[in-house]
């Protein structure tokens, strides 16, 4: 469905051994406006390989406040029960959620070259607070035995969870060519974390999915000038509570970033996500609304070392969203 969310993001995170944060921007489209992949996850240096084989752990925190209109509005009513089938209707409503997450990845990068390239495996948990709220006035005819009856209410719902997310597993391949690294991943949704289709606020997607990509990293260390891209794409798998499928969904994530020191680096980020499959499923009563948002805005990172042989890496990102 089409994403019409807007808002702010603040992300930071940090890495034991050479930090490739995963920053992150979520909640985005397909079912009840939520999709699997976080934009702004990959971003600079994003296919460098890690300095060494080992336990890198990366800890993430990340904070956004995000808004959507009708069509969002809706969909939400609909999945929680709040619309009954039998009644053709408008909404004049606005969702807004604030969202606290932190989340902890810990990979595992191979000794072994598979292909060539260095691989990793990783596995990233999530806990965090969700509070959701919606308000509006609904107008419609419910379809009844006796005829149509003109129907009109006004809904303002409240929703809160404090709770763990979905665990997100990821394999990824890098390799290095002088100036120039690329790289393969896949990765997936593990529908364990807090759902319920009948609350308006949830931390899990309810939902598996599977994404797989290939990104680019430019990284001269002569002159200090980095850039990074990263492409991919999101298969969704049904919804069984809901009988939902979300369609496919292509994401690009991208940074842009100067060394201006051997430790400080300074720059852009940005995503752009689209949704290129319609959904589907009996519990689909939105059609095909197909979601889009992009997302720009700063980045600040600094490498620092821990001990000998490994580095720790803090980078800051924040997100202005657009063209939703």
């Amino acid at each position: 469905m089409r994403n019409a969310k807007h808002g702010k993001t603040f992300a930071l995170g940090y890495l034991g051994l050479l930090a490739l944060l995963a920053s992150s921007e979520p909640l985005r489209a397909d079912e009840s406006g939520i999709g699997f992949w976080v934009p702004g996850f990959f971003g600079s240096l994003a296919a460098v390989p890690q300095q060494a084989p080992g336990w890198p752990v990366a800890s993430i925190y990340y904070h956004t406040s995000v808004s959507a209109g009708g069509d969002v509005a809706r969909a939400r009513e609909i999945q929680i029960g709040q619309i009954p089938a039998n009644l053709t209707a408008t909404l004049d409503a606005n969702v807004k959620a604030k969202v606290h997450l932190g989340m902890v990845a810990g990979t595992y990068v191979f000794a072994t070259p598979v292909f060539g390239g260095q691989a990793s495996a990783s596995l990233l948990g999530l806990y965090g607070a969700n509070t959701t709220s919606l308000a509006g006035s609904l107008t419609g005819t419910l379809t009844t035995p006796l005829g149509a009856i003109p129907f009109s209410r006004f809904d303002s719902i409240d929703s809160s969870i404090v709770a763990f997310g979905d665990l997100v597993p990821q394999f990824a391949l890098r390799w290095n060519a002088g100036v120039h690294n690329y790289m393969t991943y896949v990765t997936g949704d593990i529908p364990l974390g807090a759902y319920d289709s009948t609350r308006l606020a949830n931390l899990g997607l309810g939902h598996g999915a599977i994404d797989a990509g290939g990104g680019y990293t430019y990284l001269n260390p002569q002159t200090g000038h980095e850039f990074s891209a990263v492409l991919g794409f999101t298969y969704n798998f049904k919804n069984t509570a809901t009988q939902y499928q979300s369609g496919v969904d292509a994401h690009l994530d991208w940074g842009a970033s100067q060394f201006v020191t051997e430790q400080v680096q300074l720059g852009l980020v940005g995503y752009l996500y689209q949704q290129i499959g319609c959904d589907t499923g009996s519990g689909d009563r939105v059609g095909c609304f197909q979601s889009r948002v992009a997302g720009i805005g700063p980045q600040f990172g600094y490498i620092f070392p821990l001990k000998e042989g490994l580095q720790g890496y803090l980078n800051l990102k924040g997100y202005w969203e657009f063209a939703a």
